[in-house]
């Protein structure tokens, strides 16, 4: 069933009963959106289960064969051609995030619900965002066909449920790692990112140091990790670093940075880890590793956060 947790339901009851005395209107309109996502939770869970075998039109088609097939999802031109449910799935997961939004503006300075809000939020992303990082790991070679087998049953648990039980056990370290990135803005500085890498390091489990060391040859991820602690694209960050070599600056601030790209940067500002602004900052990384990957350009053909999950996901 597609429903709010007991937690999450008891966490908008306290805020409607804070609200009734406060701001009415309000109040109303926040009952009239989670009326509206019962209503979408309970239509999602009425489709069929994506594990359902049924026969149409003299086709069988079962789980093994949705497992088989999930690699041909991937290309959005693909959209028509995956089960209804899946599509009903992201649809309650979007609008879960955008209902716990509405409750995160009303509330600002009342930690008591402000912080369990975001945290709503931020989870729900993370499953959308694992969704579509998933599924890129199924078209990765360095993948054995059994780790594969297992991210497609997460998958299909997703799909059916609207939960993923590998992202609880991975949930905390991503949100640990975007907790450290928001108390460790970008300094620039010298741009060599050390000083940023420490005091997110600090602030990690083992796994996150025992990740940079496996990865210390490899430069792929260390321009993912580049991008991610920067904020800026693989392209500006070149940019940039000759800049200061070409002019002999040792060092180069906020305001500097912007003025030596002439432009807004490449890639979403995430200010204060505001959950939304940290799915738009994958997305326009992961997109930009895409086309790199597709024209053989120089950068990052993944993001972080992809990375980390592939060390994470390969050590299991």
């Amino acid at each position: 069933m597609f429903a709010l947790k007991d937690t999450e339901k008891d966490l908008v009851r306290e805020i409607e009963a804070y609200l009734d005395s406060q701001f009415p209107e309000d109040a109303a309109l926040v009952r009239q959106r989670f009326s509206c996502l019962e209503a979408l939770g309970e239509a999602v869970s009425s489709f069929p289960s994506v594990r359902e075998a049924h026969t149409l039109r003299g086709e069988f088609r079962d789980e093994e064969k949705l497992i088989g097939s999930l690699c041909d999802f991937m290309p959005s031109a693909r959209l028509l051609h995956i089960p209804t449910k899946i599509i009903a799935t992201r649809s309650f997961l979007i609008a879960k995030a955008h209902s716990f939004s509405l409750l995160s503006i009303l509330v600002p300075g009342m930690d008591q619900f402000y912080v369990p809000v975001r945290k709503i939020i931020f989870s729900t992303i993370c499953t959308i965002m694992a969704e579509e990082v998933y599924l890129s790991f199924l078209a990765d070679p360095a993948f054995s066909g059994d780790i594969k087998f297992r991210l497609a049953n997460d998958l299909i648990a997703l799909w059916d449920s609207g939960t993923d039980p590998r992202l609880t056990h991975h949930l905390p370290a991503l949100e640990a790692l975007w907790a450290a990135r928001d108390a460790a803005p970008p300094s620039f500085g010298t741009m060599d990112g050390a000083s940023e890498l420490i005091r997110i390091s600090l602030d990690l489990e083992t796994d996150w140091r025992d990740f940079l060391i496996s990865q210390t040859t490899n430069d792929e991820t260390r321009w993912a990790l580049e991008e991610f602690l920067f904020g800026l694209s693989y392209e500006e960050i070149t940019e940039v670093r000759s800049r200061l070599k070409r002019f002999g600056i040792n060092a180069v601030s906020y305001d500097g940075v912007r003025s030596f790209l002439g432009s807004n940067p490449s890639y979403t500002e995430v200010i204060n880890a505001e959950p939304r602004a940290i799915y738009d900052f994958y997305v326009d990384r992961r997109d930009a590793a895409a086309f790199r990957k597709r024209v053989s350009a120089p950068g990052p053909k993944r993001t972080l956060e992809e990375a980390y999950l592939h060390y994470r996901i390969a050590l299991e």
